[in-house]
């Protein structure tokens, strides 16, 4: 006999259990370049820290964890990190919340303004207040995928993502859909050449590399405006 909850479950398709695939190919594009300018922004601080990074928690979770047994200074630093990232979050959710329906465009608005900050810092020599802009962009970015509290598609780590990957791979290969596993693997692809990318223009201009990553974020403010929801759920966004 099933359970009353069971037996209630809504069958529409949860933007939770299907983060990526649960949005129309507008929208998945648009997380794709967001992912790549995290990648990006991602690159150009790893380079100028010397192994941390400004989105990727886990990874700096790692090195405070290591360096507690022997090197307080970079325990301190993946600390700080970690604590301006998730301001950034708490930022960015705050921006969603009061933007109420223009919540995606708001979001990524504070984004490009966080990461104009950060250029502009960086050009008058404020290069530690920099990194914290920047990484409090990387956090807010997150928000731009949130529904009911929760990140419906994680943009600046891919973890879960290439967990999703295989999982779906592992679908096709036992008969079930053979595309599923696409999008998962273009999210993942986006930040990753996001990073060479950055990479590439940090080798060249330092963190003067920030500018087009503020103007790019510019651009998809703009486009993340235009196109508004584009979920497959029949319920609109609040």
């Amino acid at each position: 006999m099933r359970s009353p909850d069971f037996a209630r479950h809504d069958p529409r398709p949860s933007l939770l259990d299907n983060p990526v695939t649960g949005y129309d190919f507008r929208v998945r594009t648009m997380a794709i370049c967001l992912a790549s300018l995290a990648g990006y922004i991602d690159a150009l601080g790893f380079m100028e820290l010397g192994g941390f990074f400004v989105s990727f928690m886990s990874g700096n979770s790692t090195r405070l964890a290591v360096a507690l047994t022997g090197n307080l200074a970079n325990a301190a630093l993946a600390a700080s990190l970690i604590v301006t990232f998730v301001l950034g979050v708490i930022l960015g959710s705050l921006v969603a919340h009061f933007a109420k329906h223009h919540r995606r465009a708001a979001v990524m608005s504070f984004v490009a303004a966080l990461l104009f900050g950060a250029a502009s810092l960086n050009a008058v020599g404020f290069k530690h207040a920099a990194i914290v802009a920047m990484g409090l962009a990387m956090g807010a970015e997150n928000a731009v995928f949130e529904r009911d509290g929760e990140v419906s598609i994680g943009l600046t780590y891919m973890t879960g993502t290439l967990v999703k990957l295989g999982q779906r791979l592992a679908i096709a290969f036992t008969g079930g859909s053979k595309t599923a596993w696409a999008p998962y693997f273009l999210l993942w692809s986006g930040l990753v050449g996001g990073a060479a990318l950055g990479s590439s223009a940090y080798a060249h201009l330092g963190l003067k590399a920030l500018w087009p990553a503020a103007i790019a974020a510019v651009g998809l403010s703009i486009t993340i405006a235009r196109i508004g929801h584009g979920e497959i759920s029949p319920r609109e966004d609040p």
